[in-house]
């Protein structure tokens, strides 16, 4: 894995273990706390790459939903830590 974000993405939720999920808004802040949301975009392109290649999965309300075209509030957890 060459991209920074995405070995970021998956040294978080490797410390958080396998129940715990992560926001994107909170990667985006371990990027750059003051200028976090700018980081977003690169976020969101690092969690497509992540779920496409079958390593993390996206979750609202507690259960997994596809990334593409998703808005409103949802977060990132490992693939099969349900």
């Amino acid at each position: 894995m060459a991209n920074p974000v995405e070995e970021l993405i998956i040294e978080l939720l490797t410390e958080l273990g396998d129940k715990e999920t992560l926001s994107p808004n909170q990667v985006a802040k371990t990027i750059n706390a003051e200028n976090w949301r700018r980081q977003l975009p690169q976020v969101r392109a690092a969690i497509g790459q992540l779920v496409e290649a079958g390593r993390i999965e996206v979750v609202r309300k507690g259960k997994v939903v596809e990334f593409d075209g998703i808005r409103g509030i949802w977060r990132i957890r490992l693939t099969g830590a349900a």
